[in-house]
């Protein structure tokens, strides 16, 4: 009898809630192996993943210590033969909002915790699994969860618009990174739209004499502007499986053909 054919291998960051909760259960397809990295780990997303015959691994782990995260990463996928899975894909995905204030009111561990999970974990982590499956013969993506507020500026969201500028360009420069190697990694920084999620109503909650832009959101809930996680992460992981996916690398998914 012929071999089963190598799976496929999903990495997603922040999957214990939104957008990446629904694309955790999106991915949970035969022919996947699905590795999430998040707070905690989610005992539905197991028994889903046993009804299928999915392989997942969840590892509940802080991504604020990102150096550890990525340590523990690239032994994982180094542990692997370089012909173990038909093609390996990172979703660097998680990301945090601290208090909604001027940066002169922030709090100086709350804007350094934003900036590591946003932004520092993304980077260690794309860097440890460009160095693990350098030698991969399988296809390699990286995929970064940006915002319009990386191309944005809005006032006293200064840590997460930093974030989500820093992921933004350091995307460009690992796109120019891998281009000149013959199996180099495609990645593409991808704004996913206003999605109805916990971070939205944090917004909404916000102070408006501190948030200025408070009142946008709340006529983007009332007007019902707001993608619901689910169809989210369906055009999200639409756009990773195009064959162009990385031809930009960064991109918005609502302006995409």
């Amino acid at each position: 009898m012929p071999n089963n054919p190598a799976p496929h291998l999903f990495i997603l960051t922040g999957a214990s809630r939104g957008m990446g909760l629904a694309m955790a259960r999106q991915l949970l397809q035969p022919g996947h192996v699905l590795l999430t990295l998040s707070r905690r780990a989610n005992p539905d997303l197991a028994s889903q993943a046993a009804g299928a015959q999915v392989v997942l691994e969840q590892w509940p782990i802080d991504l604020a210590d990102a150096p550890a995260a990525s340590q523990r990463l690239h032994g994982w996928l180094a542990s692997h033969a370089a012909q173990a899975f038909a093609s390996a894909t990172l979703i660097n995905n998680a990301g945090v909002i601290p208090a909604i204030v001027p940066l002169r009111d922030a709090d100086p561990a709350d804007l350094a915790h934003a900036l590591r999970v946003g932004l520092e974990a993304p980077m260690l982590l794309t860097a440890a699994f460009l160095r693990a499956t350098r030698d991969w013969p399988g296809a390699r993506k990286v995929l970064n969860i940006s915002s319009g507020l990386g191309r944005r500026a809005m006032a006293s969201q200064a840590a997460y618009c930093a974030a989500k500028a820093g992921m933004d360009h350091f995307t460009r420069c690992v796109a120019l990174d891998e281009a000149p190697l013959a199996n180099g990694a495609r990645v593409c920084s991808l704004a996913p739209g206003v999605i109805d999620t916990d971070m939205q109503v944090q917004l909404r909650g916000a102070d408006a004499q501190a948030f200025p832009d408070r009142a946008n959101f709340e006529q983007l809930k009332q007007g019902g502007h707001l993608t619901s996680p689910e169809d989210a992460a369906r055009r999200v992981l639409a756009f990773l499986a195009r064959p162009d996916f990385g031809a930009e690398p960064v991109a918005d998914v609502r302006q995409a053909a």
